[in-house]
């Protein structure tokens, strides 16, 4: 029988492993790890019942993957809950920009810039589903829809903060930014609004769900169809060199660029490594779980029913403080992302004890405690939250990449975001997958679409790996 060795259990590996599993091959992941998931477990680190999400949080990309919709997760129990209110920008003012997954809905608490907002993410919306799969795969390769991926390109282009003049409002301005901040990158650079573009599409499609449970039911779900099918994970196995993954007919790795190139020495073609070995890391994340009586006292109403909430004032803050983290430099003020993943789903929660997720952007490596930083933000927007906290746990650069190597530094995005990376991958290759030793893939986030919970990189490995095997995909 054809058989696959996955190296690393992340949500990539897995999708991998899951399609390659359901086309009949032979599958065995080798997980580090206790157990797998990578960036998509959860814990109860603060209090039993109380459900936090490790990294991957919020999943607008994820609900519309075609690699997840292929794999019929809810098959196996996994279910989406959306917030009332996606997404809540507040201001200093009490105002907020506020993400509904109406389009239209959104657009009209935008006021002033209603027409704006339609023009810019109506059409690509309405064209979603079929746009997705060129969206989440390689950007080099001919289109199913050339006329639709234009349409929703060419705006990504742009600067965020050029973009950002479309909009008259300081609302919509700001609702924008922290969007596109989630690129991790400066909003002034050229393709610094590919990332937000896409997660405002995806999310105005299908919304800004959270995994009922926590993400670690997106991870169950998709071990479930590989075991369905005859696969199998081992966890607690960490490879370091070649010689420890067992003999198989192709193999597929969930790695970073730099593990690969430790793993493989010197078999892997200069090129290949030379590449890999110039391959960016991106800003790191310094992130606490809270656990908080009542809630977080919003000064804005809509923040209140919002399931993730984005902290850094005005367009021109963030903007600031993205560029700071990015020279290495820790801002007064960071971008801090909330998630109040309860709102949607209150099985996460214990009576009137709440788990709060928060991350603020750190410069890569970063290892002060920016603890005081993320509170400070949130008492900004909603004073009174240092009195409703009972318990809080911190994750700091360093942890995430003990935790997880492919989070080397704090990068949770598994490397920059820069222009080479969202059109190449790692490498410039006519197969992005492809590390350049017959039958060996890479299929982690280094690798196109880049970072997320949908799969998406692990489900281009597996075509890869299929069409090397001569297995024709169903």
């Amino acid at each position: 029988m054809t058989s696959a060795v996955v190296v690393g259990g992340g949500p990539n590996g897995l999708a991998a492993a899951a399609l390659l599993a359901r086309s009949g091959v032979e599958v065995t992941v080798l997980e580090a790890a206790d157990e797998a998931g990578g960036g998509t477990r959860s814990h109860e680190a603060l209090l039993p019942g109380l459900v936090h999400d490790h990294c991957s949080a919020v999943h607008p990309m994820a609900v519309t993957s075609p690699a997840l919709r292929s794999l019929d997760l809810e098959r196996h129990g996994l279910r989406w809950r959306l917030p009332q209110i996606d997404c809540a920008h507040p201001l200093d003012d009490g105002s907020a920009g506020v993400l509904l997954r109406s389009v239209a809905g959104t657009a009209r608490l935008l006021g002033p810039d209603h027409d704006r907002y339609l023009a810019l993410l109506e059409p690509s919306v309405r064209r979603w589903d079929a746009l997705a799969e060129d969206v989440m795969g390689p950007l080099l390769k001919v289109p199913a829809h050339p006329l639709s991926l234009a349409r929703f390109g060419l705006p990504t282009l742009l600067p965020a903060t050029a973009l950002a003049r479309v909009f008259r409002t300081p609302r919509a301005r700001a609702l924008w930014a922290g969007v596109a901040a989630h690129a991790f990158r400066p909003l002034s650079r050229p393709f610094s609004s590919a990332v937000g573009l896409g997660i405002l599409t995806a999310g105005h499609a299908a919304g800004w769900a959270v995994a009922e449970g926590g993400s670690r039911s997106i991870t169950l779900g998709m071990e479930r169809v590989l075991r369905e099918h005859g696969g199998k994970v081992e966890t607690g196995v960490r490879v370091t060199q070649a010689s420890q993954i067992p003999p198989c007919d192709v193999t597929l790795l969930d790695l970073d660029p730099g593990q690969v190139a430790r793993i493989y020495g010197d078999r892997l073609p200069a090129r290949v490594r030379a590449a890999y070995g110039r391959f960016r890391r991106g800003p790191g994340a310094f992130k606490i779980d809270l656990a908080v009586e009542g809630g977080v006292p919003w000064s804005n109403v809509h923040a209140r029913s919002a399931g993730t909430v984005h902290l850094g004032g005005p367009l021109e803050e963030v903007a600031h403080s993205e560029r700071e983290v990015a020279a290495g430099r820790m801002p007064e003020r960071p971008f801090v992302l909330v998630g109040q993943q309860y709102l949607a789903d209150p099985s996460r929660s214990v009576g009137d004890v709440h788990p709060v997720w928060a991350y603020a952007h750190v410069p890569h490596g970063y290892d002060g405690d920016a603890t005081g930083a993320v509170l400070d933000q949130l008492e900004r927007f909603a004073p009174g939250t240092r009195e409703r906290i009972v318990g809080l746990h911190t994750t700091r650069p360093a942890d995430f990449a003990a935790a997880n190597p492919n989070f080397s530094g704090g990068d949770i995005l598994t490397g920059a975001e820069t222009v080479p990376r969202l059109v190449l991958g790692a490498r410039p290759a006519r197969d992005p997958y492809s590390t350049g030793l017959p039958g060996v893939f890479l299929c982690s986030a280094a690798a196109p679409p880049g970072p997320g919970a949908h799969g998406m990189c692990g489900a281009g490995a597996a075509r890869s790996a299929l069409r090397h095997l001569g297995i024709q995909q169903p």
